[in-house]
């Protein structure tokens, strides 16, 4: 299987990116477009994955919560390409770009569906979430340095 994993360039890419995050996150709950999206997006670091056809399969998202905290967001694969290190790549790359800027530590609020894919990769659980999705999450968290 062929794919890329880069940063959105065009616009057709973004407008797939965020089209993709709804489909995939908040849609399956009945949530609207606009709930796929918050105020973060402009200052922060994304990554896609493409297929061999341009079509997103994959995808996350790293803000700063503070200058030494990051967080992912927005971490979602297509089920069909899960399974197969794609995001395990998204989240080392987003782990990487982190550390390049700084950041020691990253946080993330997993649904409990991913909590052993994050434990796999080193992050440890911290506590219970409230999502505005109403599904059960975790709060886990990783040093990187």
């Amino acid at each position: 299987m062929n794919y890329i994993i880069k940063s959105p360039e065009t616009e057709l890419e973004w407008d797939k990116y965020f089209n993709f995050r709804w489909e995939k996150l908040r849609k399956p709950l009945g949530m609207s477009k606009n709930t796929s999206k918050d105020e973060l997006e402009d200052e922060s670091f994304h990554l896609i994955v493409l297929d061999e056809e341009k079509q997103v399969i994959g995808g996350g998202r790293l803000h700063f919560n503070r200058e030494t905290e990051g967080q992912i967001r927005y971490m979602a694969v297509t089920d069909s390409f899960q399974r197969k290190g794609i995001g395990s790549e998204i989240v080392t790359k987003l782990e990487e770009h982190a550390l390049s800027q700084g950041v020691k530590e990253m946080t993330l609020n997993a649904r409990d569906k991913a909590i052993s894919f994050y434990l796999s990769l080193g992050y440890e659980e911290k506590g219970p979430y409230k999502s505005d999705t109403g599904i059960p999450h975790k709060t886990m968290m990783k040093r990187l340095v």
